[in-house]
Parts: structure tokens; C-alpha cells; sequence
């Protein structure tokens, strides 16, 4: 179940939030967006690699229209710091954990989880199971003993496999979602500029 409940998340993130980024942001139509970014995904999904899908995600940027300039620059940097996937999962097992021991968790708790989770995984290694790692500091939000945070990183090691292949797709996604807005608000900047 847990693993259900991490792919859904993901799925949430891509079909709302990103599609939302999409539309707003960057001013593209999301089920197109979609469909472009799907070979990257994919790649992300069979290489668990986010470093190592880079090359697809320069192609398929190009393809959507969006200049070398913006895209040699944001992609890098997205491939190190956009770590949506990584995020969601340090949020799904780390409520899963307080779940599991009974403690109460309201939204506004879930939310500032979801924040900080975010903001961590920024720092988070690019090598499979590198979000693990931020588990116990999650934890730690809610007073779960550090033993009983490392038995959850040896729950996300146990379903690394399935998990870290749909946490580097959304990884991926993520930057090719922010290459795209960064595109259009430096599209609108130079218009304005002239």
C-alpha cells in the first residue's frame, strides 16, 4: 500500500500541480506539455537516473520550442535541486510512519512537512535511495525516535526498487516543468525589454 500511496502522490503532483505550472507559468496547453515530456519520463523511470536522462530532457525541451540558452542553464540545475519526487516520498513515508505509531497528524502539520520536505530535498544525493537519508529529520518533526525513522529508511531501501524509478520520472518532470516556466518569463522579459 505504501508504495500505491507514493505512485498517487506522484500522480497528484504531475496531473494538478505541474499541469497547473504549466498553464499558468508557462502558458502551454498541460496535455500537450504532457505528451512531450512522456520519453523523458520514461527514460527517468527504466535509468532511476536524473543526471542520466539530462541528455533527453536537453531534446526534449528543443522540441517544445524552448531556447538552448534557457535550457543549457535551468536543466543542469534542475538536474541537482528539482526534486519533487524526492519530496513526496520523504512526506508519504515519513506520515506513513506517524500513522503507523498513532500519532495525530492535522493538514496544517502535513503541510509544513511537505515544505520542509521539499526544501531538503534539495539536498538530497542524486544516487538511488539518496531522499532516505531525510527521513529521520522528517521524523523528527513529529518526535519519532530516530530508531524507529531508520526501520522506515529500511522500508524505503526494501521498496527502493519500484519507488526511486517513479521518484526519478517525477524528478525529471519537475525539470522539465521549470525549464519551461523559466522559458516563458524569459520570453516575456526580453519582449518587454524591446
Amino acid at each position: 500500500w505504501l508504495i500505491v500511496v507514493a505512485y498517487v502522490a506522484m500522480i497528484v503532483q504531475i496531473l494538478l500541480v505541474y499541469s497547473g505550472i504549466i498553464k499558468i507559468f508557462a502558458r502551454m496547453n498541460p496535455l500537450k506539455f504532457l505528451k512531450g515530456e512522456m520519453p523523458v519520463m520514461g527514460f527517468a523511470f527504466a535509468s532511476a537516473s536524473s543526471v542520466g536522462t539530462l541528455p533527453i530532457n536537453m531534446e526534449c525541451t528543443e522540441k517544445m520550442g524552448i531556447s538552448k540558452e534557457v535550457t543549457s542553464f535551468v536543466l543542469p540545475l534542475g538536474a541537482t535541486i528539482n526534486m519533487g519526487g524526492a519530496a513526496v516520498t520523504i512526506t508519504v513515508l515519513t506520515l506513513s510512519a506517524a500513522y503507523t505509531l498513532g500519532v495525530q497528524v492535522d493538514v496544517l502539520t502535513a503541510l509544513l512537512l511537505s515544505v520542509v520536505a521539499a526544501v531538503c530535498a534539495c539536498g538530497a544525493s542524486g544516487v538511488p535511495g539518496g531522499s532516505l537519508l531525510l527521513i529521520p529529520l522528517a521524523c523528527g518533526l513529529f518526535g519519532i525516535d530516530q530508531n524507529v525513522a531508520m526501520q522506515v529508511v529500511a522500508v524505503g531501501f526494501v521498496i527502493g526498487v519500484l519507488q526511486d524509478s517513479a521518484e526519478t520520472a517525477l524528478n525529471s518532470s519537475t525539470d522539465v516543468v521549470f525549464t519551461a516556466a523559466a522559458f516563458e518569463h524569459h520570453r516575456r522579459k526580453s519582449q518587454s525589454h524591446v
